[in-house]
């Protein structure tokens, strides 16, 4: 039974009580009236079934926080790598030495805006913010804190970068400048890859008799190394390949065996983005007078060329391997055509079979007109 007791030594009150355990605990309090109010919290957490050991929270946030980041094995590994970038960079920096039940939410909140009035971008505080929420949270599942004190916790708007397209003039003029590496951009203006299953096509899955390409698998730079991984949301795709394309794609893999790359680097492994776009990509907008455009517009672009001959939302949505048509919608929206006056049109010609409606006789309305009645 939870109680509170007066301590013979030193006069301070102790508050008594069992834990789920049934371990005896207790603190220590200078006041009576903030022990009583200590054991009314408590058990009333104990009841909603969140009982937090008081100590648990001493732990230091930095400790708490490398065991964390010790158990992202179910990520991918460069989802991984950036959190661990995050943690170190901004995250443990601020709260390392702070034990974790001390942590308020103003305290949060005051270090939200302290990024902001550092310079920060939105982006990055976001995400700052999600990997120490995402600490808290699992503080909170391993019983260490009561709730997250990040959580509700305002952040700055982050604005989206609109969408830049090439047209099809341009990726022409882009290809032409390329010289040997044409193919690859002309590639990826067409099918919408990311750049990471770009690098990882193999010869094997260009399916000459569909015209299509099989996206199975991804590869990125992480800390240096080459990470191989299945494509983003682990989600295997087919990508239709325009038919003046395919007979590239079937010159560019004659001759080689079944596992090597269609598009490799100089030393037959995968295309490290950061190379390749300094060494082709760059210099080829330069050549082609293309201006403030980047390796992922090629994945824009294929959107942007596919809705403009007629891929409706879901098309486009499994070209690009996206999670959803919502998410598909919310990036090319504006790419979309405009249906509402056929709409409108379409729903007048119901209207009839709805109500009846009649055109009417001009001698009614003067008939019914009061200037006209004698």
């Amino acid at each position: 039974m939870a109680k509170v007791t007066r301590d013979s030594r030193d006069g301070r009150w102790l508050a008594r009580w069992r834990d789920p355990a049934g371990r005896q605990r207790k603190k220590s309090f200078r006041r009576r009236v903030d022990a009583e109010r200590f054991l009314v919290e408590l058990q009333a957490e104990t009841y909603r079934g969140r009982y937090v050991d008081p100590t648990a929270g001493k732990l230091l946030f930095r400790d708490y926080a490398d065991k964390w980041l010790s158990g992202l094995g179910h990520l991918k590994a460069t989802t991984a790598q950036r959190y661990r970038e995050v943690a170190r960079g901004y995250v443990v920096a601020q709260w390392g030495e702070w034990p974790l039940a001390s942590i308020a939410r103003s305290d949060v909140a005051a270090w939200i805006g302290e990024l902001h009035n550092r310079g920060l971008s939105a982006g990055t505080i976001r995400k700052a913010y999600l990997v120490a929420s995402l600490i808290l949270d699992a503080a909170v599942a391993d019983g260490r804190l009561g709730r997250n004190p990040a959580k509700g916790v305002r952040l700055p708007r982050q604005v989206q970068r609109e969408p830049h397209f090439m047209t099809a003039e341009q990726v022409g003029r882009l290809v032409e400048a390329a010289g040997p590496h044409g193919l690859g951009i002309l590639t990826l203006a067409l099918t919408g890859l990311r750049f990471g299953e770009f690098a990882a096509l193999r010869v094997s899955r260009l399916e000459v008799d569909r015209s299509r390409l099989y996206v199975a698998e991804a590869v990125t730079v992480v800390a240096s190394q080459l990470v191989w991984s299945t494509p983003k949301s682990h989600a295997r795709r087919h990508v239709p390949v325009p038919r003046s394309l395919l007979p590239l794609l079937v010159e560019a893999c004659a001759g080689r065996e079944p596992e090597e790359l269609i598009f490799p680097s100089q030393t037959g492994g995968p295309i490290r983005l950061n190379n390749w776009r300094r060494r082709v990509f760059d210099r080829s907008c330069y050549d082609a007078g293309l201006v403030g455009f980047t390796p992922h517009d090629l994945r824009h672009t294929a959107a942007s060329l596919a809705i403009s001959v007629g891929a409706n939302v879901k098309a486009v949505q499994r070209m690009l391997g996206h999670a959803s048509a919502a998410m598909t919608l919310d990036i090319y929206a504006g790419l979309f055509p405009d249906d509402l006056d056929e709409v409108g049109s379409r729903l007048d010609a119901l209207v009839p079979h709805m109500c009846h409606i009649r055109e009417s006789d001009p001698s009614e309305e003067k008939a019914a007109d009061p200037e006209n009645a004698t």
